[in-house]
């Protein structure tokens, strides 16, 4: 066994260093989605938008540090429901200790890599309700919702809970990071309201157009750069030519998801309203990605750009379908991330001998319900305490100066 311990160690330190290089690009992700956000939202709602997801991303690194990976990773859980709560050591084992426990990676690396997936899930409420919401309200909701309701879902599946052992499948999160997201966001903006002036009399619909689209593009294409280290590094190892085999078909099969996405935005917007509208465009594109986010390890490059066609055109389909509800999303998050997550979860039978429909039924139906229901008591906790929507004479003026007292672009505004 002592004659081993070289090779284990340097497939440990070569799976390690792979796990916390993919983490980076995740969490390379944040950026993404501040330049995504602050390019879709009007000028005026921009330095609050930019403060939000610099605060949130800090809000949880800390809380799950603290409290969130001990729910999600307990010691010892009561049961497949219950996931209870142990401190960890934050160090991690000698040589010959993993060895004998058969460790992969770095402990606290792994804790790292599932750290920037939680601030991905918060991500996704920023947008959906920007330019209205109180910043001190988002942030609070950041606190509980990356310390509790996150990691209590994430248990379930991915802590060993009751999920995984029915068999529900989600390899990097379309489900437990995605969908949980996009359900939290559909929680707080039901009780939030749109934004003023959005939706007319009877069925008129307002385009509030976004303040800097390169921006936005640019927040896109570092979002289709981060997603490479969010599925390649969920496999959790490559130091043997199988697993590096896997990862390549994985980053192969994420890059088709989305591509095909942003090809089938395009096409479906040229045949739908005659021009190539490019934020549907971006939107197909991360629909793409989230689809293929459940399981980028089955499909054939050829069936994840099937996927990836059917993602862009119905992400379209949602976010025209959630305005004429008057459901106000103004970056699309929702569509993005909720339809995209349940269109993933759903397709992994076709390709996954080792899915059900059931099981998947089952994820996406404990996953949605506790997240919305957990997110919606959060949220009218709040809204009947503190509030949760800035008034209307600083919604018209916006976000940034009240909430922030600063302008992104002063140059520009009037005195």
């Amino acid at each position: 066994m002592q004659s081993d311990l070289p090779i284990f160690e340097l497939s440990y330190a070569l799976n390690t260093f792979y796990v916390l290089s993919f983490a980076i690009l995740v969490m390379w992700m944040a950026a993404g989605f501040t330049m995504l956000e602050a390019g879709l939202v009007r000028a005026k709602n921009t330095v609050e938008i930019l403060t939000k997801n610099i605060a949130l991303y800090s809000i949880a690194s800390l809380s799950y540090l603290l409290i969130g990976y001990q729910i999600m990773y307990p010691d010892a859980a009561v049961n497949s429901w219950f996931p209870g709560f142990s401190f960890p050591s934050y160090t991690d084992l000698s040589a010959e200790e993993a060895m004998t426990e058969g460790a992969s990676i770095s402990t606290v690396g792994g804790i790292f890599f599932q750290l920037v997936f939680v601030a991905t899930a918060m991500s996704i409420v920023s947008g959906a309700v920007a330019e209205r919401m109180k910043l001190w309200a988002f942030l609070i909701f950041c606190f509980f919702m990356t310390a509790l309701i996150y990691p209590i879902q994430g248990y379930w599946k991915w802590g060993l809970g009751f999920l995984e052992t029915a068999g529900f499948y989600d390899f990097a999160g379309s489900g437990v990071v995605h969908l949980c997201g996009a359900v939290a966001a559909f929680a707080g903006v039901l009780l939030l309201g749109p934004r003023k002036g959005k939706y007319g009399p009877g069925n008129v619909i307002k385009a509030f157009p976004g303040a800097n689209i390169p921006l936005a593009t640019l927040g896109t294409l570092i979002l289709w750069m981060g997603w490479f280290g969010f599925n390649g590094g969920s496999l959790l190892e490559m130091s043997n030519v199988n697993k590096a085999n896997t990862v390549a078909l994985i980053l192969l099969n994420t890059n088709t998801a989305a591509a095909a996405g942003g090809v089938g935005a395009l096409i479906f917007s040229k045949i739908r309203y005659g021009r190539a509208d490019l934020t549907m465009i971006l939107n197909g594109v991360l629909g793409g990605l989230v689809t293929i986010t459940a399981d980028p390890v089955s499909p054939t490059p050829l069936i994840a750009l099937v996927y990836g066609l059917i993602a862009g055109v119905l992400i379209m389909v949602s976010i025209v379908t959630f305005d004429r509800l008057k459901i106000d999303d103004p970056v699309g998050a929702i569509s993005v991330h909720g339809v995209g997550g349940i269109l993933g979860l759903l397709v992994v039978p076709l390709t996954n001998g080792k899915s059900e429909l059931i099981s998947q039924l089952l994820g996406v139906g404990v996953i949605t319900l506790w997240t919305f229901l957990a997110s919606f008591a959060v949220w009218l906790v709040i809204k009947k305490t503190l509030g949760i929507r800035i008034n209307d004479e600083y919604e018209y003026e916006g976000a940034d100066q009240e909430e922030c007292g600063l302008e992104a672009y002063p140059e520009f505004t009037k005195s």
